[in-house]
């Protein structure tokens, strides 16, 4: 199995929806494949939790899907994000998926249950039983999903799970990355980021990359921090990252996940409102987050 090209940044995209009927609206999406392209990223991640993946049926996932992966035309990876609960519904969406072109399955932990790790190892190991042949990314959010999975179980089911080949780790906790990649250095297993302000730091630990939600309307900027650091230029990558973090932290004042959407609308982009019942920014949270972005525009 070739993962070599999983490396660098990889973008969780906008799904934009029609402002009145909020079905997906093929010709924004295919717009924003095309501009993150454009701005250098590695990757794209249909479906990932900035993309709503939780707003969508699974013939709508696989639609807005397969409108990706023609645009893409095979110029980068193209990963399909889920987070089934049941995990026959996660078969049945994976085995679509990579019928559908998907280069890559990324796989939430299951939310609102609190498996043990036994049911958690099952539902991942069978998923990717189900596509064998496919790269397979564990997507570690324990804030999203509730609870925590611990490096050691991490790196079980990446050296049992033969598909099982990397990792989204959006926990914030730097010591578990850096366990996790202590813990698979004997294996082929690419670790990534999956929070836009320790795209930096991740690197420095030995992560592949990053999956950025802000690279949706600012991919040059943080593609930047990866190639700097690849290229030697450990300051200059840093710099990078530390003028990217207001942008990015500014979000947090907005509810999950518009601001995403907010950001690539004040940019330019038309990507629309997010879907229902989640609301455009106003107000100050709107001012703040357009204020960081006319300061990156400045500097």
């Amino acid at each position: 199995m070739d993962i070599d090209n999983l490396q660098g940044i990889i973008v969780p995209l906008i799904t934009p929806v029609d402002d009145e009927t909020e079905d997906i609206d093929d010709e924004r999406l295919e717009r924003i494949t095309e501009h993150v392209i454009e701005g250098g990223v590695k990757g794209i991640l249909a479906f990932g939790s900035n993309s709503e993946f939780y707003m969508f049926d699974d013939d709508e996932l696989i639609h807005g899907l397969k409108v990706i992966v023609k645009q893409t035309n095979k110029r980068v990876p193209v990963f399909f994000g889920m987070g089934p609960i049941r995990t026959r519904k996660g078969v049945r969406l994976a085995t679509r998926a990579v019928a559908e072109g998907a280069d890559v399955i990324s796989i939430l932990q299951p939310m609102f249950l609190k498996p043990t790790e036994d049911e958690l190892f099952k539902h991942y190991q069978t998923i990717a039983a189900s596509v064998p042949d496919t790269p397979v990314f564990v997507y570690y959010n324990p804030g999203k999903a509730g609870y925590k999975m611990s490096a050691e179980f991490i790196s079980k089911m990446a050296h049992e799970i033969p598909n099982i080949v990397g990792m989204k780790d959006s926990s914030g906790d730097m010591t578990v990355l850096s366990t996790i990649i202590r813990l698979t250095q004997d294996i082929e297993f690419r670790t990534f980021t999956g929070k836009d302000t320790l795209i930096y730091l991740g690197l420095c630990a030995g992560s592949y990359g990053s999956v950025c939600s802000t690279a949706n309307a600012l991919a040059p900027l943080i593609v930047s921090i990866y190639d700097k650091f690849q290229a030697g230029d450990y300051k200059g990558s840093r710099e990078a990252q530390f003028k990217l973090d207001p942008a990015r932290l500014v979000q947090n004042e907005a509810s999950f996940p518009v601001a995403t959407k907010d950001m690539a609308n004040i940019m330019g982009l038309d990507m629309g409102k997010p879907v229902l019942p989640s609301l455009p920014s106003t107000g100050k949270v709107y001012d703040d987050i357009k204020r960081e972005l006319d300061r990156l525009d400045n500097n």
